[in-house]
C-alpha cells in the first residue's frame, strides 16, 4: 500500500533563482540557519511540516497566488526570516526569502 501524500518526506525544489539570490545574499551566519531548516526540511514529513510550530507554515491570504498555483504559503525559515513557498504534489517551492516576517505577507 502506498504512503498517503502527507506522510512522505518534503522534496525541496531550491531552484528559483528569486530563492537562490535571497539565501546567498545573507550574511554567513543566517545563511547557515536557513540551512540548517533546509536540513531538517527534508527530514520531515508534510504532516510533520503542516503540525511544527517552529515552522509555522501559514497560507497568505493577503496575496493572489499565481496562476497555475493555489494557495501561497509561508514558513519560518530563521528565528527573524520567512520564505514564501506552495506545495506541487511532494515537493516545497520556495519562491523568496523575506526580508521579515511581515514582508512574507505582503505588508510592506
Amino acid at each position: 500500500m502506498a504512503d498517503a501524500p502527507d506522510d512522505r518526506n518534503v522534496q525541496l525544489d531550491l531552484n528559483n533563482p528569486v530563492f537562490q539570490e535571497n539565501w546567498l545574499s545573507l550574511d554567513k551566519p543566517e545563511r547557515s540557519r536557513v540551512t540548517d531548516t533546509l536540513k531538517k526540511l527534508r527530514q520531515i514529513t508534510w504532516y510533520q511540516v503542516y503540525r511544527d510550530q517552529g515552522l509555522k507554515w501559514e497560507k497568505v491570504t493577503s496575496i493572489d497566488p499565481p496562476k497555475g498555483i493555489d494557495a501561497i504559503y509561508t514558513l519560518r525559515i530563521t528565528s527573524s526570516r520567512r520564505v514564501t513557498a506552495y506545495r506541487d504534489g511532494n515537493f516545497m517551492r520556495l519562491l523568496a526569502i523575506a526580508p521579515d516576517h511581515d514582508a512574507a505577507y505582503g505588508k510592506k
